[in-house]
């Protein structure tokens, strides 16, 4: 069966999407597995210190030039390729509906990260540094089980 011209055109456009989706997300993740390492850096460190000073630099720049908008980019491509695809749609598999759940989830995190953020800017954190080294576990958890979904589409 030949592919029409229009088919490899849209074929390419899904692909170009994808690749963006992906990168965005990888940038997303990035982010999502360091600020918390961070944060478990700053909880140790002398509030008003060089070190905590010097971290709330970090803290802010890495949530705000990449992954907040790593994570609109994330969004914006993901549900581009869903209007693209159709999934979603009754019928295309509950995969993606688990998958939209676990973004949902990871965004909740990012808010609760960038909320950490302000308390640590105004010397206010009353957490441990194990907090945060637990916390930092709970993206790569969020990250296997949403590629697991979308690499398989189990259900």
């Amino acid at each position: 069966m030949a592919i029409h011209e229009s088919q490899l055109e849209a074929m390419e456009y899904y692909l170009l999407i994808k690749a963006l989706h992906i990168i965005s997300f990888t940038s997303w993740m990035a982010g999502l597995f360091y600020l918390p390492r961070l944060f478990a850096y700053h909880a140790g460190a002398q509030k008003g210190g060089e070190l905590s000073e010097t971290l709330k630099v970090m803290e802010r720049r890495l949530l705000r030039i990449i992954m907040n908008p790593a994570m609109i980019a994330t969004w914006i491509f993901g549900v581009w390729l869903v209007i693209l695809t159709g999934y979603g749609a009754p019928g295309t598999g509950g995969w993606i509906h688990a998958k939209i759940v676990l973004v949902l989830a990871m965004s909740a995190l990012h808010g609760f990260l960038a909320a950490s953020r302000k308390t640590f800017h105004r010397d206010a954190n009353t957490r441990s540094p194990r907090f945060y080294k637990i916390l930092n576990e709970v993206p790569t958890l969020l990250f296997i089980i949403i590629v697991l979904l979308a690499v398989t589409k189990p259900f």
